[in-house]
């Protein structure tokens, strides 16, 4: 007699399923249809491809121009570690002046190579 899968009203034959009755969730597949196939990679191909893809939103992966904001031509960084009255000293006066604290170190860095400077000769 064979067994019998009952899902709700339906009855199915395990023997159709192919199910074992030894192991009832194996199923027998047919190792034939389980080979890989080569894809079809002419040019012609690619450009139906590519343009079906065009169509449907996607575009390619290759790398493009890097998108976004331009890099600073400032970017050291000098994270210089200074006591609360100096921090806000400095914060005022760039406030005041209408820069970046970086470019008040710059200039600040500037008189003290050109004093220096002065000192050697």
């Amino acid at each position: 007699m064979p067994m019998l899968l009952q899902c709700k009203s339906t009855s199915v034959s395990l023997e159709k399923c192919k199910l074992t009755e030894s192991n009832p969730f194996s199923i027998s597949l047919n190792p034939e249809k389980l080979r890989s196939r080569p894809k079809d990679s002419s040019p012609q191909t690619l450009a139906r491809t590519d343009e079906a893809a065009e169509k449907h939103g996607f575009v390619e992966r290759a790398a493009q121009k890097r998108r976004g904001r331009k890099p600073s031509p400032r970017t050291g960084q000098v994270h210089a570690k200074v006591m609360p009255d100096v921090a806000r000293e400095i914060s005022m006066e760039a406030s005041e002046r209408g820069v970046q604290q970086g470019v008040l170190i710059e200039e600040a860095w500037m008189l003290y190579k050109a004093n220096r400077e002065n000192d050697n000769s």
